[in-house]
């Protein structure tokens, strides 16, 4: 609202019991008030029937801030649906926001115009809700999938994923999210945000994705991936693990990485001096047709509580490395033959070494510069090279 006149300025320094609103010299005819000044707070004042995703993002577009806020329709007494979280059995993300983060403008665009419960609200309000289409391309390239309504899906085809009615009577193939280690503490794992190439496909995508384990067990069983890139956007896909194979899952990678005697011994040592260590939270990256898991640790200092980097943890599930950087740990876990075998073996392979070493080196090489590029289909490509050149 404009404060251009004395008795505005007056009126809002008597409600903001702020003075110098009326004797600032740099508030003139063309300064604004703004209320409402926090993103949902904003949202939720101006369309108070739609429930709102718990994570609003921040992203740049042509030199200026916006926020975006995931919002849903929701529903308690839709036929046929089973209640979840809250007791709701209807969540649909329909509606994408756009606040201005300077002026606080604020837009509603529909991103599902089939949806049946948004379609009164959008007869009511017919100049609150605009097309999808009409959202600028910048922006809509910023859209992603929200965390929260994945996190729903995934907690109900945890079950439903079984199609034999015997199987589901029984819950004999119950998923469950894992568990991972967070600064010491068992907590179950969130879903992230990643850059990857589907299995099958040419290019690399904009993914939320969460790996799961059998219920009462802790090696993975699936990873399911929510796609944000058009034109699959919105798009669930799962790839189950096969059963006869154990693929490590995250608490047991953790346990891994715990029974590592020169990872805890350093660990243990830092802590001792002054400073405390957090591991981050486990990634489980899927590289080709092999599993990747990635964590962070940080170091802390007693008396500030800005973490610092300190160390990359990488495992392709049969080996650990801690490094400095993302790159030496791949470079140990991926980047070291096993030892050869003695007699024979070991003379043909004393012959062979520097051709391996060489090719290793030559994919080495170029998968660090496709990690540098931001590269992940490539990536993964020199590393399941690599992988063939060190098993030959």
């Amino acid at each position: 609202m404009l404060l251009d006149s004395w008795w505005r300025r007056t009126l809002f320094a008597w409600e903001q019991f702020d003075v110098s609103i009326l004797l600032s010299g740099y508030i003139g005819e063309t300064s604004r008030i703004q209320f409402h000044r926090p993103v949902q707070e904003r949202v939720r004042t101006i369309a108070p029937f739609l429930r709102l995703d718990n994570d609003p993002y921040l992203v740049v577009d042509g030199g200026r801030l916006y926020w975006i806020q995931d919002a849903y329709t929701t529903a308690e007494t839709y036929p046929y649906s089973e209640p979840a979280d809250a007791g709701l059995n209807y969540l649909r993300n329909s509606v994408k926001v756009i606040v201005d983060a300077y002026h606080g403008d604020v837009r509603f665009y529909v991103a599902d115009p089939d949806d049946p419960v948004l379609e009164p609200y959008r007869a009511f309000f017919p100049g609150l809700f605009r097309p999808l289409d009409a959202m600028p391309d910048g922006l809509r390239q910023h859209l992603r999938y929200p965390a929260d309504l994945f996190r729903v899906q995934v907690d109900v085809y945890s079950t439903y994923h079984m199609t034999v009615p015997q199987v589901f009577y029984n819950r004999e193939d119950v998923w469950a999210v894992p568990r991972e280690k967070y600064a010491g503490e068992p907590i179950e794992m969130e879903p992230y945000y990643i850059l990857m190439r589907l299995p099958d496909e040419e290019r690399v995508e904009f993914l939320l994705m969460l790996p799961l384990t059998p219920a009462n067990r802790d090696n993975m069983i699936v990873w399911i991936a929510a796609r944000a890139d058009a034109p699959h956007y919105g798009e669930v896909v799962a790839f189950r693990l096969p059963k006869e194979r154990l693929i490590m899952g995250p608490i047991q990678v953790e346990a891994m990485i715990d029974q590592d005697t020169r990872i805890s011994r350093q660990l243990s040592l830092w802590d001792r001096r002054g400073s405390r260590v957090t591991r981050g939270n486990l990634l489980v990256i899927p590289i080709d047709r092999a599993l990747l898991y990635v964590e962070p640790v940080y170091l802390r200092a007693e008396d500030t509580d800005v973490p610092q980097l300190q160390r990359v943890i990488v495992s392709d599930g049969e080996t650990v490395a801690m490094q400095p950087t993302l790159e030496q740990a791949l470079r140990v876990v991926f980047g070291e033959a096993r030892p050869a075998a003695v007699g024979e073996a070991e003379a043909r392979a004393a012959v062979r070494q520097p051709q391996v070493v060489g090719r290793a080196r030559e994919a080495l090489s170029a998968a660090q510069q496709a990690l540098e590029q931001g590269d992940w289909a490539g990536f993964g490509e020199q590393m399941q090279r690599l992988r063939e050149v060190l098993e030959e």
